[in-house]
């Protein structure tokens, strides 16, 4: 499609999903979530979706359990996809996984306790998988080797910048106290690493809901999960999981900026729009046509759309 506005294509097009949870043999999360299901949903619409994506990023709690099972029924399901849309496919280790069967079942490698820091070279943007995880625990954290090994990964800095995809984000969670029991710990001694770096975008999940901020002058993106999310109204719960509003991100880089858009799970009704056969009309008019017909309040078309 050609531009209609003042922005030419994206230069880069990623899909931010996160927190699978999937089971070993299919099982349901909690008895009702389908965890497989949901994924495949999420991939459904992203091969709609136009714009194809030159990279996957799944940003942790791949398993829920660390089953291996669960990794190898994951990468059935994901890579073929991958495969068919010429896209990258980038994992990101989470507090519910486990390192050695992530290891084993998502890159055929050996069973080890080492952190999964990886790096990928998407079309000269770099996406650097970063481990926030602590064996044994929930909460996150980086390890002063981990993050003397990032410093020398951004010592370069990438043709077209760096995107960091991480589990836990280094963000405040005000509508969920709990939650910060459970964050990144040491968030001070990852701003200094980033601070000055060529690091565009911050990829994260953990929260299991949408949410966004900024972290040493770094705009943090936190894709919701598509097994299930967390209420953010629940009347006298400190945590409560639902198994509805699931969703994922596209993520849409451009020279000065990167624009972060949700995805909800599931096929909306439409109650106005119009169909994509009328793509060739609005390619074949002039600019000054278009806002005639689709800006002008007194048009034909809005007249008949507010009918």
């Amino acid at each position: 499609m050609i531009p209609l506005g003042q922005y030419p294509a994206p230069s880069h097009v990623i899909a931010h999903i996160s927190d699978t949870h999937l089971l070993a043999e299919g099982r349901q999360l909690y008895g009702v979530v389908e965890g497989e299901g949901n994924v495949r949903q999420a991939l459904t619409q992203l091969q709609r979706i136009s714009g194809k994506p030159e990279a996957i990023v799944i940003t942790g709690d791949l398993a829920d359990l660390g089953e291996p099972d669960a990794y190898k029924r994951l990468r059935d399901i994901v890579e073929p996809v991958a495969a068919e849309l010429g896209a990258q496919l980038i994992w990101v280790m989470g507090n519910h996984d486990e390192r050695g069967p992530y290891n084993q079942g998502l890159f055929d490698g050996d069973d080890t306790d080492e952190p999964q820091d990886r790096v990928y070279d998407v079309n000269g943007l770099r996406i650097i998988s970063l481990d926030s995880t602590v064996p044994g625990y929930h909460h996150g954290a980086i390890s002063d080797e981990q993050l003397a090994w990032l410093a020398a990964e951004l010592a370069t800095p990438a043709p077209h910048g760096t995107v960091l995809a991480l589990h836990h984000p280094p963000v405040p969670t005000p509508l969920l106290w709990a939650m910060e029991m459970l964050e990144l710990h040491g968030q001070d001694r990852l701003a200094a690493v980033l601070k000055g770096s060529d690091v565009r975008a911050i990829l994260a999940g953990h929260l299991h809901y949408s949410s966004f901020s900024t972290f040493a002058g770094i705009p943090v993106s936190v894709a919701s999960a598509t097994c299930y999310t967390l209420a953010l109204a629940a009347e006298d719960r400190l945590l409560s999981g639902n198994n509805e509003n699931q969703a994922f991100n596209m993520v849409h880089v451009y020279e000065n900026s990167v624009v972060h858009s949700i995805v909800p799970l599931g096929d909306e009704t439409e109650v106005s729009g119009f169909a994509t056969a009328f793509a060739p009309q609005i390619i074949a008019m002039t600019p000054e046509q278009r806002l005639e017909m689709f800006s002008s309040k007194t048009s034909d078309f809005n007249a008949a759309q507010g009918s």
